[in-house]
């Protein structure tokens, strides 16, 4: 069976090699050109939709409208999409070791928002690639895959180098 990624995951394309991307930063936000009339009564949030180019050759990437789709609650219901509020990936270039993010500004009924379901399909090169599903939710913590270890005590390398920066930054040192 089908499981569905979690967001902040990374989803990797083995039709393109290289090519990965993710739902994060799920979160509640504000539009930025103000609210649309069809949201009244609903609760803006956004989610971004990063594409991260892994591979040796430029890809040409297309994350528009239509091609993110955002369900809300337990039953699937459909949130508003702010289309004039997102910025979309429209035929960017996304050349190796290089990123692009689309900012999708949504709103549904607040109670709806402990599970947003987020499916994208991206077009590369011309090509669709799978639709993939990620899942989350408002207040909900997304998990991050650090390749540091994840205690950072007293003890740890995290923390001896944080210590060390902090102490090249004051005034006075050397």
């Amino acid at each position: 069976m089908y499981e569905p990624n979690v967001v902040g995951d990374w989803h990797e394309y083995d039709e393109h090699a290289g090519l990965r991307v993710r739902v994060h930063r799920l979160e509640a936000a504000e539009p930025p050109r103000g609210r649309d009339d069809a949201a009244v009564g609903l609760t803006y949030f956004s989610v971004r939709v990063t594409v991260e180019n892994r591979g040796a050759r430029p890809l040409g990437v297309h994350v528009e409208d239509g091609q993110i789709d955002v369900r809300v609650g337990p039953d699937g219901e459909g949130a508003f999409i702010d289309w004039r509020n997102s910025q979309f990936i429209e035929g960017f270039d996304v050349y190796p070791l290089r990123r692009a993010t689309a900012v999708v500004y949504a709103a549904a009924p607040e109670a709806a928002l402990t599970h947003v379901d987020v499916q994208v399909q991206l077009r590369v090169d011309e090509e669709w690639t799978d639709r993939r599903l990620w899942t989350g939710g408002v207040g909900v913590l997304e998990t991050t895959h650090a390749a540091t270890p994840a205690a950072a005590g007293q003890g740890s390398l995290a923390h001896q180098v944080s210590a060390f920066l902090k102490d090249q930054t004051e005034p006075g040192s050397a």
